[in-house]
C-alpha cells in the first residue's frame, strides 16, 4: 500500500516520550502504531475500546487507587486469590 498521506497532531511533548518508549518496548514505531489504531477502527466500525465516563463508586475507586488509599498486597496471584476467598 502506498502510504502518501501525512497526519498532523499536536500532543503534549511528555505523553509522546512517554507513549514512544512503551511502543518502542512492543518494537513499534508511533507511525505503527497510529497505523494499527486506525486499523482496528475501520475493523470494528468503531473505537477499539471502551469509552465511557466512569459512575462514581467506580470514579471514587480510581481516585482511591491513584492516591495509594485501601490497597492490597499479595506475594502472589494465588495468595491474592486465598485472600480474596476464590
Amino acid at each position: 500500500m502506498n502510504k502518501s498521506v501525512i497526519i498532523s497532531a499536536r500532543v503534549d511533548p511528555q505523553l509522546k516520550q512517554d507513549s514512544e518508549k512503551i511502543l518502542k518496548g512492543l518494537g513499534l514505531s508511533t507511525t505503527q502504531a497510529i497505523t494499527l489504531y486506525l486499523k482496528q477502527i475501520t475493523l470494528r466500525k468503531g473505537l477499539p475500546f471502551a469509552v465511557a465516563i466512569p459512575n462514581s463508586i467506580t470514579a471514587k475507586t480510581i481516585e482511591s487507587a491513584i492516591a495509594g488509599v485501601d490497597l492490597t498486597q499479595a506475594e502472589s496471584v494465588d495468595a491474592l486469590f486465598t485472600d480474596l476467598g476464590i
